[in-house]
């Protein structure tokens, strides 16, 4: 696992809350939502392959299948 992980995962949130804020102070709340899902998304799908990387290395490590 690499540090630099953790550093994009903060960065999308940074800038996800950002533009959520700018988009709630402009009345577009409906698309302040769909902007937060979509960084959700984003982090998840990162979240994700890291954690069958990890499954991976567990099967590997105790030689199953």
């Amino acid at each position: 696992m690499d540090i630099s992980i953790i550093f994009k995962i903060a960065a999308v949130g940074i800038i996800v809350t950002i533009i959520c804020q700018i988009l709630k102070k402009s009345d577009r709340d409906d698309i302040a939502t769909v902007v937060s899902l979509v960084g959700l998304i984003i982090v998840l799908a990162a979240v994700i392959s890291m954690i069958g990387d990890l499954f991976e290395q567990v099967k590997g490590l105790f030689e199953l299948f």
